[in-house]
């Protein structure tokens, strides 16, 4: 099972444990990206994220799918991603996948985050402390859908 969200709410790990747990897997490896104080000298209070959600979810599931033909033992998937506002300290994406054994869990959340990153339509604007520059809006590096990505890569 996938269960795949787009939330303004807190995030909660113990949640998403819970709901990729199974009784056949001795594994669950789990990624939380949460939002760092400073980016490249600047201070960071806190992110705004937006997305394109159905487009969103539409891609989270691909990457479950293409998970499962990479790792056919995995059992559940968790990918929850907030969006809004997340202070400093807070969790901005969470992932969880169950497997029997923990090597295809682990090698799929790190396939995961890097995907997410890669594909998902999610916009990230930091938030700065006074006298640094305000705000601005970050493009993932690994992202392949952006404008960056086209023009450099001669898409």
């Amino acid at each position: 099972m996938n269960y795949l969200k787009l939330t303004f709410n807190k995030l909660d790990v113990n949640t998403l444990n819970d709901l990729v747990a199974h009784e056949s897997c001795g594994a669950i490896s789990i990624f939380v990206g949460t939002t760092r104080d400073n980016f490249h000298g600047k201070t960071v209070i806190l992110l705004q994220y937006e997305a394109y959600e159905a487009m969103a979810v539409k891609t989270m599931n691909h990457i479950c799918n293409e998970m499962r033909f990479r790792w056919p033992d995995i059992k559940h998937i968790g990918i929850h991603h907030r969006l809004g506002t997340v202070p400093v300290k807070e969790a901005s994406v969470i992932i969880a996948v169950s497997s029997p054994h923990r090597k295809s869990s682990l090698d799929a959340v790190q396939f995961a985050i890097d995907e997410l990153k890669k594909s998902v339509p999610v916009w990230k604007k930091e938030q700065y402390a006074d006298g640094q520059g305000c705000s601005e809006w970050k493009e993932n590096s690994e992202c392949t859908w952006s404008k960056g990505y086209r023009e450099n890569h001669a898409l």
